[in-house]
């Protein structure tokens, strides 16, 4: 059967839609390999096409409103002895933001900086939603730029008051610290496409994934 999914290729749509299912039931390369009969480089270049297209649907979705929790984490190399500071040095600083009940989102960025957290606020949150924040300085005058913003300060050994809290997020960035320990370390171009494959993972966790990558990649990929 020609393989729709993927033009001139010598792998079977249905052995392509088995490949497939694995990764949507998280199996590594190397075990998807022996259950396909499959070389692991040909699996790590399918897996890689996969999360590709998942990054280019997360950058291209749209602005929304709501309420929402923001927080930065840092992944990577263990903190420096020495180092003190938002994040540490050698790790890798990624955004995120989520928007309750909804899904969230997550950014690579240089630093936490105001200047480099406010664009990607005002790019997927709308004026007039609520931001829930802890008392990072970079979300200093939020309400200026047409926003409801409620602080928990962790400083003060504040974690929650009411429904200001950003529990949400920090649950995600536990998640995503979790799954991406079992790899033992990635290159950075490798962790930006896994880290977005733990925000499509975390964003579907209650859907039929098989189903909706199937979907995704319908007359997408190229070999």
């Amino acid at each position: 059967m020609q393989n729709k999914y993927i033009k001139r290729s010598h792998i079977s749509e249905k052995k392509f839609r088995e490949i497939i299912k694995y990764f949507s039931h998280d199996e590594t390369s190397n075990k998807t390999a022996i259950y396909t009969g499959i070389s692991r480089n040909t699996i790590n270049k399918i897996f890689d096409k996969i999360r590709k297209r998942i990054c280019f649907l997360s950058a291209n979705s749209s602005k929304d409103s709501g309420e929402f929790e923001l927080d930065e984490s840092y992944f990577g190399a263990k903190r420096v002895r020495g180092k003190r500071g938002r994040g540490a040095a050698g790790k890798t600083p990624v955004f995120g933001l989520l928007k309750r009940d909804g899904k969230v989102f997550v950014e690579i960025v240089k630093n936490c900086t105001r200047a480099q957290l406010l664009p990607i606020i005002q790019g997927k949150i709308l004026e007039g939603s609520t931001i829930n924040t802890d008392g990072w300085k970079a979300y200093d005058g939020l309400v200026l730029n047409g926003y409801t913003h409620h602080r928990v300060f962790h400083s003060h050994n504040e974690f929650a008051r009411g429904k200001c809290h950003v529990n949400g997020i920090e649950s995600f960035w536990s998640y995503c610290k979790r799954r991406l320990a079992k790899f033992n370390g990635l290159t950075d171009d490798k962790f930006a496409l896994h880290l977005k494959e733990c925000e499509f993972r975390f964003n579907n966790r209650k859907l039929d994934l098989y189903t909706i990558i199937c979907k995704t990649l319908h007359l997408i990929l190229h070999s």
